[in-house]
């Protein structure tokens, strides 16, 4: 509805001012196009009795569960950073067996690695927990809770495209970066069922293209000129629930969903890579 856009701060009685703040920057970052040839999918022991029964699979889509990142330093090279990214997808599937459509979902792992630059830091950073406000509290130096200078690592990516899907006779070369038991419990449980591995069955592979952008970035501190937020003058607006067609008539017409997209080709370029398992 145009009359309830109304962008950035309202309010005339805003004054500017400068002001610390206390955020991340980044320090350096790259983009990268991904294809990982034959990665296993980890199944079911339904999925895995549909695989040992059928001769052709059809893929449908994927979604990542979960992504883990790594941050090592570089020997030799001050101020580098090894950043190991590990993606856990979940492949959804169908197969046809005597004449019956069923669908089947596994997980897939893959993994990459980056090197970026993120300079040194010389100190460490402790917060204060409001959680934990208490002067008799016993440290707690496990996980993300242990409080040192390096870097953090950001990756943002998009659900990754299925390239192709087929099924494999047992031990057959395959790219897979963890066993069944490295997966973790939360990832498993988005599956309807327990994961099963070993070499001695028929098992299903894709292929996997992702698109993905990583960062590097330290705590920092700066001076900027801000507006101070005021309240602003437009009121909040809710949908009529009596009269719904007055509310669709109000909508744009969505022209450029009529119009199919452009094809515009593209060579090989920046950072794509390929993995293959010899």
């Amino acid at each position: 509805m145009p009359e309830n856009k109304t962008p950035g701060v309202a309010g005339s009685c805003s004054q500017r001012e400068t002001v610390c703040i206390d955020t991340y920057r980044v320090l350096d970052s790259c983009r990268d196009k991904d294809c990982f040839e034959d990665v296993r999918v980890y199944l079911t022991p339904f999925g895995q009795e549909l695989i040992n029964r059928t001769q052709s699979v059809r893929t449908k889509h994927a979604q990542i569960v979960w992504a883990t990142l790594d941050v090592d330093h570089v020997p030799f090279n001050r101020g580098f950073y090894q950043i190991t990214i590990r993606i856990y997808v979940k492949v959804f599937c169908e197969v046809c067996c005597n004449g019956v459509p069923h669908e089947l979902e596994g997980i897939a792992v893959v993994e990459k690695r980056v090197i970026l630059f993120a300079s040194e830091g010389n100190v460490s950073i402790f917060r204060s927990d409001p959680f934990e406000d208490n002067t008799c509290r016993r440290p707690n130096l496990s996980g993300n809770r242990i409080n040192t200078n390096m870097p953090v690592a950001v990756m943002e990516t998009v659900d990754p495209i299925i390239l192709n899907a087929k099924i494999v006779e047992p031990r057959s070369c395959c790219c897979c970066c963890c066993s069944v038991d490295e997966i973790p419990e939360t990832v498993t449980n988005s599956i309807n069922g327990s994961l099963i591995g070993g070499d001695d069955e028929r098992f299903l592979v894709v292929s996997l293209g992702f698109f993905s952008v990583v960062r590097i970035e330290r705590p920092a501190q700066y001076l900027i000129t801000a507006t101070e937020y005021t309240v602003p003058d437009k009121e909040c607006v809710s949908p009529s629930d009596d009269d719904p067609c007055k509310l669709f008539r109000s909508m744009a017409f969505p022209v450029n969903e009529f119009y199919p997209p452009s094809f515009l080709p593209q060579g090989d370029g920046d950072g794509s890579g390929c993995r293959r398992c010899n």
